[in-house]
Formats: C-alpha cells, sequence, structure tokens
C-alpha cells in the first residue's frame, strides 16, 4: 500500500488533472441536459434555439449565428466570397472598404495626443480622404450617398430603401444621366423611386420638404430616370398610407382596418382613378374614425398627410357613396 504523503509531483498532478477533466465532462453533461426534466438538448440554428426535445423547453434563444452572411454553391465562389471585416454596402462610395480615421485626437487608452501627434493625424487625415475620392466620379458619389442618407434618416425610411436608393443612384451615374441635372435631384428621385419599389412611400410634398431642391426639379429628374432606367415603377397604392397615417393620429386598430376596407371597396368599383393617393389615404382614415365613433378632426388629418381640407371633405364623401352604392348592389 502506497503512503499518500509521498506521492509524486507527477501523481499528484495526473490525479489533480483528472479530477478538473472529470467536473469539466460533469459541466458539460449539465450544459446538455434539460434544467426542468433532465431530457436531451437540441440547438435549433436555424431559429437560433436550444430546446428540449422532450418538454420542449427553449433554455436558449437569440443564439448568435457567427457564420457568414453569404452562401456559396461551390469551393471557387467560396474563395471569391471569402472576406474578413463588415459586409459591403452600396450606401457607402467605396462599398466600406476602405479605412476611416477618427477624428478625436486621442488613442486607444482614450488619452489626448500631444500638439506633434494631433498635427501628424490631421496629415493622415487629408491624405486619406485624398485617396478615398480619387476622382470626380468618387467624389460624386460620397456627395449623393450622403445626402440620400440624410433624406432617409429625415423620412423615417428602412434600410433596405436606402440601399435601393443608393443603387438606383450608380446606375444613373454609370449610364451617364447626370450631366445637365444636379446631383441632389437625381439622390431625391433615386430615393423616392426607392421607397416606391419597396411598398413604404412617400408623398412628393413630403420628399420636397426635405430635400434641397424645388419640388418641379425633383419631379422632373424622377420621371427622367424612371424613364430611362426602365424602373417599372406601378402607382402608389392608397394602402400604403394608411398604416402610417393612423399611427401619427393615435387612431385604433379598428379605424384602420375599416380605412383600408374603404379603399379596398373604391379600388374593386374603380373610383380610385385620377385621384391622389395621399389624399384617398387621408380621407379614407377620417371617413373610418367617423363611421366608427372617434373624434378626428379635418385639421389633425390634414396636418398628418400634408394635404388640404377640401381635399379629406371632397374625398371622404366620395369614399362614403361608393361604400354605400356597393352595399346596396351587393
Amino acid at each position: 500500500m502506497t503512503d499518500t504523503r509521498f506521492r509524486t509531483r507527477s501523481e499528484r498532478t495526473d490525479e489533480r488533472g483528472q479530477s478538473e477533466g472529470e467536473r469539466t465532462d460533469q459541466d458539460q453533461q449539465t450544459e446538455m441536459t434539460c434544467p426542468e426534466c433532465g431530457g436531451r438538448l437540441m440547438t435549433d440554428a436555424e431559429h437560433g434555439e436550444t430546446v428540449c426535445e422532450d418538454c420542449g423547453l427553449v433554455v436558449e434563444d437569440e443564439a448568435v449565428d457567427r457564420g457568414p452572411e453569404w452562401r456559396a454553391f461551390d469551393s471557387r465562389e467560396k474563395d471569391e466570397k471569402s472576406r474578413v471585416g463588415a459586409p459591403t454596402t452600396k450606401m457607402m462610395h467605396d462599398q466600406g472598404l476602405s479605412t476611416n480615421i477618427d477624428w478625436r485626437d486621442k488613442d486607444a487608452y482614450g488619452n489626448t495626443l500631444s500638439s506633434r501627434q494631433r498635427a501628424k493625424m490631421q496629415r493622415l487625415r487629408t491624405w486619406d480622404e485624398r485617396f478615398r475620392t480619387r476622382d470626380a466620379k468618387e467624389r460624386n458619389l460620397k456627395q449623393a450617398l450622403g445626402e440620400i442618407e440624410r433624406m432617409a434618416s429625415a423620412l423615417g425610411l428602412p434600410e433596405n430603401v436606402r440601399e435601393t436608393a443608393s443603387v438606383i443612384y450608380r446606375r444613373a451615374l454609370d449610364e451617364d444621366l447626370l450631366p445637365g441635372r444636379s446631383i441632389e435631384a437625381i439622390a431625391t428621385a433615386s430615393l423616392h423611386a426607392a421607397a416606391r419599389q419597396a411598398g413604404v412611400p412617400r408623398s412628393i410634398d413630403e420628399v420636397a420638404d426635405v430635400s434641397r431642391i424645388e419640388q418641379m426639379e425633383f419631379e422632373r429628374a424622377y420621371r427622367y430616370i424612371v424613364r430611362e432606367l426602365g424602373l417599372g415603377i406601378k402607382p402608389a397604392d392608397p394602402t400604403s398610407y394608411v398604416g402610417r397615417f393612423a399611427s401619427d393620429l393615435d387612431v385604433s386598430d379598428e379605424v384602420e382596418q375599416r380605412a383600408r376596407e374603404l379603399l379596398e371597396t373604391t379600388k374593386r368599383e374603380g373610383a380610385h382613378s385620377g385621384k391622389s393617393p395621399v389624399g384617398l389615404a387621408a380621407a379614407a382614415v377620417y371617413a373610418a374614425a367617423l363611421l366608427t365613433n372617434q373624434r378626428v378632426t379635418q385639421s389633425e388629418v390634414s396636418e398628418i398627410a400634408d394635404v388640404s381640407e377640401v381635399t379629406i371633405r371632397n374625398r371622404y364623401k366620395e369614399l362614403l357613396e361608393v361604400e354605400g352604392d356597393a352595399r346596396a348592389i351587393a
């Protein structure tokens, strides 16, 4: 029998390592079992969840997907797409592949740089800016995409609309559609077209309010790029405005649903042809509020929708007439 007091260091290390290994195995075993029923856990990579197979308990959700955001179907495509860093984006003139020197004169620890280092960093920023916009096309893109980002932020448009607007502007630049027109006009027209394509349109007046050009110039540029690029944008659907107007007016879901029904009836009867979709949507919300006994004034709707009270008065009467005729026929 061996005396435990005279064990060698290697023997003690082996036993300690063995016991730590046993504890690690036990911890891993605990992590892979359900804390409620002790069943086996299963990882659902598609939904980012860890679920118990026996009782269905969701142990973990919103797991981080550490894989790439792109797909590849062969080795060549995988090698071409393989990269590091943030994903590329059309919303930046260099597609997000260049460097960016911070404007704050501080080092990695947050300490303020000396005067000599500040002067050096300023020279580096100057040269970095020059290399990022080496030709007229790059400078044009940088100004236009910045303008699109500013207007989209003011209008509350989502990122997919900004990305589409950037692609439309790049197409217009590549096809040499800018000579004779301002950068701001084509950028504004691209954003308006992208919003219409994505089904989250903004009225011409709303876009003109955040633009830096006159409304007439913007409208001409919009018609020009739609025709030249063959975008094939359909007329705006009045129902696409209803949700935003109802949210801004803070009315109930019943009012919003009733407004959509009024517009669907009007479209089915063909009474919407030749009328402004914004005016129809505003009138539908007002009419729906009257039908559901909720207090909404014409001036409130007019201010939210940016249409006149006369338009709302005329359109809502037409909507109610169409609704009444459709019910009488049915």
